[in-house]
């Protein structure tokens, strides 16, 4: 398996500091992985509905479904989600959350805290994969929660639920460590049917991102066809990748719409457009989600009309990407009243990045200790008794073979250099390797060191 039972690198020091033999488990409190794979059988009832509480339980202890089990999971939530409308109906009270991105310990944390699905109308806006080390497992769990409770639990969708930012980002790679190509390509699928917005009582308008300028009315974003990937414009594309401006209420020019060069698509919508479109529409508040929040949530300016928040803004998986050290908030609506309640980051089971294999991981480590044995060979005689030793050469051919021997300490020497470099900053060529088309990394990078990996990225 590419996952190591270590839960962090401060633990692996203190097992290399104490001098533990490296057979034994290390973390005795943290219990093995399970290695069985459910079936479809073990996880679907006579209902032929799958079984939330056995999923959950099964992906805490770190197992996996048979690729027939998740099939069936994502296949059977397709069909449903294809019947729902693109902008669904939801009735108060209801627990509305915002992004996920694979943080499935967090989800489970979140359910701690906002209720029980079984007794608890959820609303989710959607960014559930990518980011985080258990995508599939949110997604897989998501669904089967879906399938048991219709009615009552509701799924939007986000921006990283398409193939372009899964492939760019780590779910797909996930997909096929944990699973398939095939378990992939069915996820995708189900991606697609997912509805793009949620009218909450019919005051509160919910979508991912927000607004676009192609949409004015309810109307138009129940007309949008929204069985395909995302486009990289047009009005599917604004309602999951727009943003408020950063001015967002004190805005010095009346545009209602700014090109969002910060996502590279969609818009910035203003504090005016906001306000029209709720007063177009007879509504009271905008609910989104699509950006991290330290507090995991955040009140924009008041409606002067309403004096109600125009826009709210929910983030809901806490430690963002494990360094943010945000808390995680979902809203509450019930009786007319609007609860945040807040939670934080859970433990989690620890994956190498990119889910790498230990072996891989460790190849800059091995390579430098090789680099530097043989520079420790090549530095057993020094230069004056290496002149002593040798017979004498004159002539070009002394030259030529001098030249040799000073090419080949050249060539050590810079490969104790690229190995060093891959030890040192492995995260940040991880990072540049993600951000070049073919995921390679720039001719000659690493034998500029620390400095041409800075300028590279």
């Amino acid at each position: 398996m590419s996952r190591t039972s270590v839960r962090s690198n401060r633990s692996s020091r203190s097992v290399r500091r104490s001098g533990l033999p490296t057979v034994e488990r290390i973390m005795q409190n943290v219990p093995y992985p399970t290695g069985k794979r459910l079936s479809v059988p073990e996880i679907y009832d006579k209902r032929a509905k799958p079984i939330p509480d056995v999923v959950r339980d099964h992906f805490l202890r770190e197992g996996r479904l048979e690729e027939s089990a998740a099939i069936q999971i994502l296949k059977d939530a397709s069909d449903l989600l294809s019947s729902e409308s693109t902008l669904v109906d939801v009735e108060a009270p209801v627990t509305v959350c915002g992004d996920v991105h694979g943080q499935f310990f967090d989800l489970v944390k979140l359910f701690d805290v906002g209720g029980p699905p079984s007794n608890t109308r959820y609303l989710f806006l959607g960014d559930y994969v990518d980011r985080g080390y258990f995508s599939i497992e949110c997604v897989l769990y998501l669904y089967a929660l879906k399938l048991n409770f219709p009615t009552t639990f509701f799924l939007l969708r986000g921006n990283h639920e398409c193939r372009h930012l899964t492939e760019y980002f780590t779910f797909k790679l996930e997909c096929k460590v944990k699973y398939s190509q095939k378990v992939y390509d069915v996820c995708m699928r189900s991606f697609d049917t997912l509805p793009l917005g949620a009218l909450v009582n019919r005051q509160f308008l919910c979508v991912h991102g927000g607004l676009s300028p192609e949409i004015q009315r309810l109307d138009d974003l129940k007309r949008i066809d929204r069985f395909c990937e995302p486009p990289n414009s047009g009005p599917m594309c604004d309602t999951i990748w727009s943003d408020p401006c950063s001015d967002f209420g004190e805005e010095r020019d009346g545009d209602y719409f700014q090109v969002n060069e910060a996502r590279g698509c969609a818009y910035f919508f203003s504090y005016a457009a906001c306000c029209a479109f709720l007063r177009n529409n007879n509504l009271l508040s905008i609910i989104r989600a699509h950006e991290a929040q330290d507090a995991g949530y955040k009140m924009f300016k008041k409606n002067d009309s309403t004096g109600f928040p125009s826009l709210i803004s929910l983030f809901s998986c806490p430690n963002y990407c494990d360094v943010y050290n945000n808390k995680a908030a979902i809203l509450i609506y019930d009786n007319n009243v609007m609860n945040i309640r807040q939670f934080n980051c859970q433990p989690h089971p620890y994956w190498l990045p990119n889910f790498m294999d230990v072996f891989t991981w460790s190849l800059p480590f091995i390579g430098e200790k090789v680099t530097e044995m043989l520079i420790s060979i090549l530095n057993i005689c020094t230069e004056a008794e290496l002149r002593k030793a040798a017979p004498p050469t004159d002539g070009a051919e002394g030259v030529s073979r001098k030249e040799v021997l000073r090419n080949k300490v050249r060539a050590v020497g810079k490969m104790a250099r690229v190995y060093k470099v891959l030890r040192e900053e492995s995260e940040s060529l991880l990072v540049l390797k993600g951000l070049t088309p073919n995921g390679m990394l720039p001719l000659g990078v690493l034998s500029t060191g620390t400095e041409g990996l800075q300028t590279g990225l």
